[in-house]
């Protein structure tokens, strides 16, 4: 089955970028090549990665042989990866971002974002990101897991303003707050984890919502992320869970079904990170790019 996946959102410098696309977290390097090519055959435009996932090669070798077997240009593609954590910092952002490039097989990425923000380090970070965009080696660039004190932060200081701020996001846990500010200062919030880690398939609520539409609580979820503006980016590496969740342009949620999602919120983030604090190295969470076991059959 094939879609047609057009449905974008214009970011604050221009760029349009598609609201609904491919994530790759924990994902070893050869399910993320198949994953990519998987979601390119059957429409998808956008794909998110990140350093720290450990798999910007197998998403590299995805993207080339999903662009070659589809007849499609890297201009067709909008990709995102992350800087790192233990890369933050002006120059060390410079130096290393060339790495994720040659491990992406690409000359430029549509979307870098800063994936934490590193105490002490992330305005650097800020700055390196406005380097990396005026060399056309970004076409926009923004944030990830910021909340509002630190969105400020950057505000306050920067020539280019955040064009995304990436955020868990799903019916437990909507960010109202980051939201609204987001909203009022022109900048998108793109779900991550908008499925909630498969925690919220099983809410009876959600099921009502779905049997209504004839539709799986994870599309339906997809569909209020679109209709409250949201930009989404569902992992899967399964190609029958890829293809169902980009079947959700065929219905439209009514108002009163989008306000009894909206009211399911209970603030529930479903990692470690509570209150967004960071240091460099909290306790439980190792600073690392995630190695995976089949890392030595890609190019580091």
């Amino acid at each position: 089955m094939n879609f047609k996946l057009d449905s974008t959102v214009t970011l604050n410098n221009g760029v349009k970028m598609p609201q609904l696309g491919l994530g790759v977290w924990k994902v070893n390097n050869t399910g993320a090549s198949q994953s990519v090519q998987w979601a390119l055959k059957h429409g998808y435009k956008a794909i998110d990665t990140a350093k720290q996932y450990g798999n910007e090669a197998g998403v590299g070798e995805g993207l080339q042989k999903g662009l070659a077997d589809n007849g499609l240009k890297r201009e067709d593609i909008f990709l995102t990866t992350k800087i790192f954590n233990g890369d933050q910092g002006y120059q060390s952002v410079l130096d290393n971002f060339e790495g994720q490039l040659k491990r992406l097989q690409t000359d430029y990425v549509d979307l870098l974002l800063i994936h934490w923000p590193v105490n002490g380090t992330y305005l650097e970070t800020w700055r390196a990101l406005e380097t990396i965009y005026k060399e056309g080696k970004a076409r926009a660039i923004g944030v990830s897991n910021f909340n509002i004190a630190r969105l400020s932060d950057i505000l306050k200081i920067c020539s280019i303003k955040p064009a995304v701020n990436q955020m868990e996001f799903h019916p437990l846990c909507q960010e109202e707050d980051i939201k609204n500010f987001c909203d009022d200062n022109n900048i998108y919030l793109e779900a991550w984890s908008p499925l909630g880690g498969g925690a919220v398939l099983g809410d009876s609520r959600l099921k009502t919502i779905a049997d209504k539409y004839n539709k799986s609580v994870a599309q339906v979820i997809l569909r209020w992320d679109l209709q409250r503006d949201i930009i989404t980016i569902p992992k899967s590496v399964h190609e029958a869970r890829i293809t169902q969740n980009a079947d959700i342009y065929d219905f439209e949620l009514n108002d009163d079904d989008i306000e009894e999602i909206n009211g399911l919120d209970v603030e529930k983030r479903s990692l470690w990170y509570g209150d967004f604090s960071w240091s460099g190295n909290p306790e439980g969470y190792v600073d690392s790019v995630e190695v995976w076991d089949d890392t030595d059959n890609f190019n580091k």
